[in-house]
């Protein structure tokens, strides 16, 4: 059983910044990529920024947070994080949580998904 809980959403105002965590936790064998995905009402589900577990830590961002966002993880913690400086009101959505893993049980990796945090920039 693994777990992907994410915290750091609310409401900021435009121009503002704000934080996002997310620790994946359970029987983690290893993990290719974390990541994050938005939803914004009527809208489909769609990727903001992922980030790799190589050394490198390649990084791939939507064209429209290029620049404001930070991606970035902590690998001994199985954690990913979401830096959103100049935030604007069209970047209003449920934030999701994303990894690709293989945990106990498999023999591949799988997608994993959290619950998602609301991040509303208003003002």
């Amino acid at each position: 059983q693994v777990q992907l809980v994410e915290s750091g959403g609310g409401l900021v105002q435009p121009g503002g910044s704000l934080r996002l965590s997310c620790v994946a936790s359970g029987t983690i064998f290893s993990t290719n990529a974390m990541g994050w995905y938005r939803q914004a009402p009527g809208k489909q589900r769609e990727l903001v920024a992922v980030i790799t577990s190589t050394s490198t830590g390649a990084t791939n961002y939507s064209d429209s947070v290029k620049g404001r966002f930070t991606v970035s993880r902590d690998g001994a913690k199985n954690t990913v994080y979401l830096q959103m400086n100049s935030l604007k009101p069209e970047d209003t959505a449920v934030y999701y949580c994303y990894a690709e893993m293989r945990i106990g049980g498999t023999i591949r990796p799988y997608d994993y998904w959290g619950q998602g945090t609301q991040v509303t920039v208003s003002s």
